[in-house]
């Protein structure tokens, strides 16, 4: 027999089926019916219920997560505004042109037969004439012809009382340096002075301030840039040295000196310039001139010293005769040297100025020994080949032309420029710039018939032979006193500059228009026939 129970009633029916079986068995054992073995009986269905399913059904957990805040923003655009427009011409009107009569044929054939030999004489006349040539139509805005760029000085050398004695320009065409001096009657061998430098693209220029000073134990009377090497600049003093300077080392600029030996100048040297020498062109010597009639090449060795290399003398009876010149004082034997400037052709020809007022041709190939007392370390020569007819006083600068072999320019202190051609003695023009002394004349560099002078007036003269050969192009006031302006250079790299130094210690930079800076038509080609002209 098959039992079923329910969990729900398991308890309860096995505990009164325990009780019954317990009391069918007393029953049997003391009641006097005994029953018989036992038998099967069908009870009632237990039923047990389930604790443990209704603790699970009652617990219960409760569980949240949550993510990264979620970041939100808001952007907007604008559409280009557009705007729409409308404009109306209005209506045209047509033009009436006037009518155009029609002409006279017989009349005008006529006309044209009658004056047809005058027109036809006219324009011969006009094809044969010479009067435009080399003109050209200037499109370009005129300008104003020269400006004062700039006004340079160097305060404690004006409160001496010292004159600008030299100007150059550096091989780049950006700094211009000048030399401080006295050029007046005195003393000046133990005067302290200096030379400045600018550099024109530096910016924050302060005129006042120059990029580098050295001071110089006496006063300075000119200056030279090297050709090449943008730094160094030699320069001559009243007491007949010479020095070269680097002026890139502030600290210690002093790189060579002559000293005083025997070979040093006895007199104040006027002029120096860098040349190359023979076998190496790319190795420089400084040539210096000076009022003791010598005229001597110094070489850089070391120890910082500058060493005479080669030398030349001027003496009074060895100049040539080709020329009339003033009887010399009894005694006098030397010819001071003034001024100096080499041909742009030939390497070994210059022109030395004098204090006599001739210019002299001469050649650093001369092999005549010089007749001379000085004493020197080196063998002097007479280097003057040629003698051109003098100045009324002595020349105090003399310069060759860029353009031509054969023509140079001289001013002295008669007031005069001279313009010569290397090939005759007397001048082939001579101009009066000034009542009182040329201290200073320069070619143009890049104008074949442009030059400038220098006045003991104070003005700057700009001369264009192509316009006039009588009177200055342009002429500007240097100084407001009228003191003297004693030197100039045009800037061979940038050729608009020119600088011009004066006796109140300042240095002008002019700015120069197209005007002087654009070789014309043809203007070689008036220098050639104007030095042709002279030599025939």
């Amino acid at each position: 027999m098959a039992t079923s129970a329910q969990p729900g009633q398991l308890g309860l029916a096995g505990s009164a089926g325990a009780e019954a079986l317990a009391t069918s068995g007393t029953a049997s054992t003391e009641g006097p019916e005994r029953p018989g073995p036992l038998q099967d009986e069908t009870l009632g269905v237990a039923s047990v219920p389930s604790q443990w399913r209704g603790v699970q059904g009652i617990r219960g957990e409760t569980k949240s997560c949550q993510t990264a805040s979620i970041t939100t923003a808001e952007a907007s655009v604008q559409a280009r505004k557009h705007v729409d427009a409308e404009v109306q011409t209005e209506i045209p009107e047509p033009v009436s042109l006037p009518s155009v009569p029609r002409y006279n044929g017989p009349r005008l054939a006529a006309f044209l037969r009658k004056v047809e030999a005058m027109v036809t004489r006219e324009l011969n006349k006009n094809w044969q004439s010479h009067a435009f040539d080399g003109f050209e139509v200037n499109w370009a805005e005129q300008q104003q012809t020269v400006t004062c760029l700039h006004t340079l000085s160097y305060p404690p050398a004006q409160g001496q009382g010292l004159h600008v004695t030299g100007v150059s320009w550096n091989s780049t065409g950006s700094v211009v340096a000048c030399s401080y001096g006295r050029l007046d009657d005195g003393d000046w061998s133990t005067l302290r002075s200096f030379v400045c430098a600018w550099n024109l693209d530096r910016r924050g220029l302060s005129p006042q301030q120059p990029s580098a000073v050295v001071e110089v134990p006496s006063a300075a009377m000119c200056l030279a840039f090297h050709p090449t090497r943008p730094s160094h600049v030699a320069g001559g003093l009243y007491s007949g040295e010479v020095l070269v300077w680097d002026i890139s080392r502030p600290e210690d600029p002093l790189l060579w000196r002559t000293g005083l030996t025997d070979d040093t100048h006895t007199d104040p040297v006027y002029q120096v310039v860098w040349l190359p020498e023979p076998r190496h062109s790319h190795r420089f010597q400084v040539l210096s001139v000076a009022a003791d009639g010598k005229v001597l090449l110094w070489q850089g060795v070391g120890a910082g010293r500058l060493q005479l290399s080669t030398g030349f003398a001027l003496a009074v009876q060895q100049l040539p005769r080709n020329t009339k010149l003033k009887k010399p004082s009894r005694g006098e034997t030397e010819v001071g040297a003034t001024a100096v400037a080499f041909s742009n052709f030939d390497p070994s020809l210059f022109v030395l100025g004098t204090e006599g007022g001739f210019p002299l041709k001469c050649s650093l190939t001369a092999e005549d020994a010089a007749v001379t007392r000085m004493p020197s370390s080196v063998p002097l020569r007479a280097p003057a080949q040629f003698t051109f007819a003098p100045h009324g006083g002595p020349v105090y600068s003399v310069s060759c032309s860029p353009f031509h072999r054969n023509l140079f320019l001289s001013a002295g202190t008669d007031g005069h420029v001279h313009l010569y051609s290397m090939l005759q003695a007397q001048p082939l023009t001579s101009l009066q710039l000034s009542h009182k002394y040329l201290f200073a004349v320069r070619w143009s560099p890049v104008r074949p018939l442009v030059f400038a002078a220098a006045s003991g007036e104070g003005d700057v003269q700009l001369f264009d032979l192509q316009k006039s050969s009588q009177k200055p192009a342009v002429s500007v006031r240097q100084t407001e006193d009228e003191s003297p302006v004693y030197c100039l250079e045009f800037n061979c790299q940038q050729t608009q500059l020119l600088a011009a130094g004066d006796a109140k210690g300042t240095v002008k930079v002019w700015q120069l228009s197209s005007e002087f800076t654009e070789q014309g038509a043809r203007e070689t080609e008036h220098l050639d026939q104007l030095a042709s002209e002279v030599a025939s």
